[in-house]
């Protein structure tokens, strides 16, 4: 029995991954506000003892309205709100660095790992699409390096402001009228190419020192930025050999950064389709495909590999396209399609089958035995550190894995049964508390 065991995230996304989950007549069209339907999701989740639940998130409004649920609560206000009604699951929400500021954003998931105590992490991305910059007052998006150097230096700014009170500052001392030790609050006085950031965080130093760093980009600029700074890292690959060459290369990059290859954990997304027997995954899985709408996947398609309106056609194959180094937008996801629709020979009609269940992440349906195969494999075999579970159809399929896969995890010895006395999401991960830039390892002793 192995002692390593699996890290798992949900990953939650309103009725399901699946771009037709909406249409079943178990769906709530409008769950994608609905606080109740979080908080349920919430609490399958720490039923199962996953390590973590997610978010993602973008400044502008996905997809067009007839597609799907369009429109989503801003993540770190729902999760405040996940925070009070769970105890143990991490809290993870994407933000941008391209369209926020160091200091606002570093406030937020402060407060946020506080009032959780010591659950919180961020997603780091930096937001790919003309629409997102249009938002912002800009013709077009930065170009793609220019967001991962933006990135880069938004992360030295923030774990600045996260270290800019000593854990120690407050003082509490009511006889001699002495609350805090400004000797111990170090204003950041940041001046940089792209932020200029005076003061020290309005926040004190919170339970884990600093949110867990979570990053989902897999170009070579996005494992760069991984491999220095991410601890977590949401990745999307189809063959175990592709998700076995990813983790080797960024564990390898990691190390060579001057950090600890077990300090970054790298968990492939699976969208599992789970029945009581392997015909009956497949037909559920069917009935999801035969609610697809294709020319709303044709058209996300097209958007993706940035082509214009009406270039593709259905029972066709691609057309020749650019390679990655031309893509300024998501370029790990555009080489993944498109290295899927050649490998596979499909059709755009297939394609848009299969991206509609998770938009490039591998799609399983079997057995819980099955799914569970599969896990365990991946795991084993040097492909992944857990996975970040995105269930096809929600609540359902988070319930089908969490009371019928789980179980057999834990039997295998490869997940555990109970939260046990770690209590921040760090811990949870296996990662130290970072300790404070500003302080020395003599006088932290002290």
């Amino acid at each position: 029995m192995t002692t390593r065991q699996l890290h798992l995230n949900a990953f939650l996304m309103s009725t399901g991954h699946h771009e037709a989950s909406w249409r079943l007549p178990e769906s709530d069209p409008y769950a994608h506000v609905d606080l109740a339907h979080y908080v349920h999701l919430a609490r399958i989740a720490e039923r199962g003892t996953f390590d973590s639940l997610f978010l993602a998130d973008g400044p502008q409004l996905w997809n067009n309205l007839a597609q799907r649920p369009a429109g989503a609560l801003e993540p770190l206000t729902l999760l405040t709100a996940l925070a009070t009604a769970t105890e143990h699951i991490g809290l993870i929400a994407t933000a941008s660095t391209s369209y926020n500021s160091p200091y606002n954003l570093a406030r937020k998931f402060a407060s946020l790992d506080i009032v959780s105590g010591g659950r919180a992490g961020w997603n780091i991305v930096t937001t790919a699409g003309a629409e997102a910059a249009r938002n912002f007052g800009l013709a077009a998006e930065p170009a793609h390096a220019e967001r991962y150097a933006r990135a880069a230096e938004f992360l030295d700014v923030a774990q600045k402001l996260w270290d800019s009170w000593e854990d120690d500052a407050v003082v509490a001392d009511k006889a001699a009228g002495v609350w805090g030790d400004d000797t111990k609050i170090h204003p950041p006085r940041h001046e940089g190419r792209y932020f200029s950031v005076a003061g020290a965080l309005n926040v004190p130093r919170t339970p884990q020192g600093y949110p867990l760093l979570v990053q989902a980009g897999s170009s070579e600029d996005g494992k760069r930025f991984a491999a220095r700074y991410a601890e977590a890292v949401f990745t999307a690959q189809q063959t175990i050999e592709d998700a076995r060459a990813f983790y080797a290369d960024l564990k390898s990059r990691t190390a060579e950064a001057g950090r600890d290859p077990g300090h970054i954990k790298v968990l492939p997304g699976i969208v599992p389709v789970i029945g009581s027997t392997e015909a009956e995954a497949l037909a559920a899985e069917r009935v999801l495909e035969d609610h697809i709408v294709y020319t709303h996947g044709v058209n996300r398609l097209e958007n993706l590999l940035q082509l214009e309106p009406g270039t593709l056609e259905l029972d066709g194959r691609l057309p020749d396209l650019p390679p990655e180094s031309a893509i300024e937008g998501a370029k790990s996801r555009y080489t993944l399609v498109v290295d899927l629709a050649r490998r596979e020979r499909l059709t755009v009609r297939q394609l848009v089958g299969r991206l509609g269940g998770g938009r490039g992440h591998l799609t399983f349906a079997g057995t819980p035995e099955q799914v569970a195969d599969a896990i365990e494999t991946w795991f084993t075999q040097g492909a992944a550190d857990g996975f970040n579970i995105m269930p096809a159809v929600l609540p359902s399929g988070l319930d089908a894995f969490v009371d019928h896969v789980v179980p057999i995890l834990r039997a295998r010895g490869l997940l555990r049964r109970e939260y046990g006395p770690r209590r921040t999401l760090r811990e949870r991960y296996g990662l130290p508390r970072p300790a404070n830039q500003y302080v020395t390892p003599a006088l932290a002793r002290a």
